[in-house]
This record gives structure tokens, C-alpha cells and sequence, in this order.
């Protein structure tokens, strides 16, 4: 199931939930689902800010990805 298809079930599992409710093996696979939407968001950004450098006043160059994408939140 490709990201777009993932993103209109997640959709419809959402909609479903407010009216009528979800069954436990619904409910398990939105849970699934998000998480693996975010996953893949986190995914396509870390790869953005890999692409993006920025020259720092000092001249020294400082790669986003590594500056900001450590999952432990330090700076590196």
C-alpha cells in the first residue's frame, strides 16, 4: 500500500470512527497506519534538512540535518 493509499485509509478509519465507531482490528490498524505516516514524515524531512547547509557568521558551515536531526535532541 503506497503512502497516498495509506493517507485515505487513515482518512476513512477517521470518519468511521466519529459515526458509527471502530472495531478493535480497526482500531489497530489506524494505530499502524499513523505510525507509519509519521514515520514517513520524519523520514522525508530528516532527508530535507540533510540537503541544507547554512554558512554561520563565523564562516563555519553547519549542516541541518546533523544539527537538528538527532532523534535524542542534542545538537551534534
Amino acid at each position: 500500500m503506497n503512502m497516498d493509499e495509506k493517507i485515505k485509509r487513515i482518512n476513512e478509519l477517521y470518519h468511521k470512527s466519529q459515526g458509527v465507531g471502530l472495531t478493535d482490528e480497526e482500531k489497530e490498524e489506524q494505530k499502524k497506519l499513523r505510525a507509519d505516516y509519521i514515520a514517513s514524515v520524519r523520514s522525508n524531512l530528516k532527508s530535507q534538512l540533510d540537503n541544507i547547509n547554512i554558512q554561520e557568521k563565523d564562516g563555519s558551515i553547519t549542516n541541518l540535518g546533523k544539527k537538528f536531526g538527532n532523534k535524542n535532541g542534542k545538537k551534534g
